[in-house]
């Protein structure tokens, strides 16, 4: 089983037997402001190798590297004006650019699945503190079996993939609960290759310029989070609820009605108050626990498609996607 550190209680020790573990190419479970990260050495063939195998991730689909600042992901990859002026204005913080390696990159194509592109991001606090000790940038998928409800806490990490990884770092439940946005800079443009923590409104307000969004799906992977099925619990997902039936677990957002709620398994309330931050903040560890429940479905009502509500519901989408 893997041992837990409380990076409040023992920040130091923490770093300490991080950096060790790491430096033998060993993953480990990190927490980041987003979600829980399985966290290795990214110019590390071996342990980058072990957090697809840990996983089970294909390995077609790119990690994002985790940087601990500005220069140190300078050091790898080239950054155009549009690209730089967003990193100073949310870095530390939940968005993933993607940009051209730099020739000398020490960062192993294992990790950007032969592209030549790859996307960074600047975590906030002990996480760019690790990076920073460790010197060295860290590939850093959500820590859990691919495919599957992403980790929230460290209990989910260890629920998930505790038996696989030796070490995971406890810094309690993750303020933001979604994955970073990514966005990719192309002849000017900015392209929106995933909804996330950071809400699409303010990087176009920092940018002065609209997100462009994709029309259609494509089969390329240009980043993480863009397969079809993705983030899914064990039971059936069913979005936009107006009614329960017996056997479903329903999930809602703001108290809306809901005919046949008396018939629910369970019932959870993301926001009863419809606030979207607090229901990203929840959106993860709700899945779970509405997946424990053992209710063949589980019924989402509507929210709104707005500011982190995007985000929210991408990840309903790709959940109750039909599963290979």
């Amino acid at each position: 089983m893997a041992r837990h550190i409380d990076i409040l209680e023992h920040p130091q020790t923490a770093i300490e037997v991080a950096t060790a573990t790491l430096a033998e190419g060993l993953p480990i479970g990190l927490p980041t402001e987003t979600v829980y990260g399985l966290a290795a050495d990214a110019t590390n063939p071996a342990a980058i190798a072990r957090i697809y195998e840990t996983k089970g991730r294909p390995r077609f689909n790119p990690l994002i590297c985790h940087m601990s600042d500005l220069a140190m992901a300078e050091r790898y990859a080239v950054f155009d004006p549009i690209s730089r002026k967003l990193a100073e204005a949310f870095w530390p913080g939940p968005l993933t650019l993607v940009l051209p390696l730099r020739s000398d990159s020490g960062i192993h194509p294992l990790a950007t699945a032969g592209l030549d592109t790859v996307g960074i991001r600047v975590p906030q606090g002990f996480a760019g503190n690790l990076i920073r000790a460790f010197d060295r940038p860290l590939a850093a998928p959500s820590a859990n079996t691919s495919g599957k409800i992403s980790a929230t806490s460290a209990d989910h990490v260890d629920d998930d993939l505790g038996e696989r990884i030796t070490l995971i770092l406890d810094a309690g439940a993750s303020v933001v609960g979604v994955e970073s946005t990514i966005v990719k800079v192309e002849d000017g443009e900015i392209r929106l290759l995933r909804p996330g923590g950071l809400a699409a409104s303010e990087i176009e307000r920092v940018a002065g310029r609209a997100l462009k969004r994709k029309k259609k799906a494509s089969a390329a992977i240009e980043a993480p989070g863009m397969m079809a099925s993705h983030y899914a619990p064990g039971a059936a997902v069913r979005l936009d609820a107006t009614e329960v039936s017996a056997n479903e677990t329903l999930i809602r957002f703001g108290t809306p009605d809901i005919a046949g709620i008396e018939k629910a398994v369970a019932v959870l309330d993301l926001s009863a108050n419809g606030d979207l931050s607090e229901a990203a903040a929840n959106l993860f560890d709700f899945m779970k626990r509405a997946d424990a429940t053992g209710a063949a479905t589980i019924a989402f009502s509507h929210i709104p498609d707005e500011g982190l509500g995007e985000a929210i519901n991408d990840r309903l989408r790709r959940a109750a996607a039909p599963r290979e």
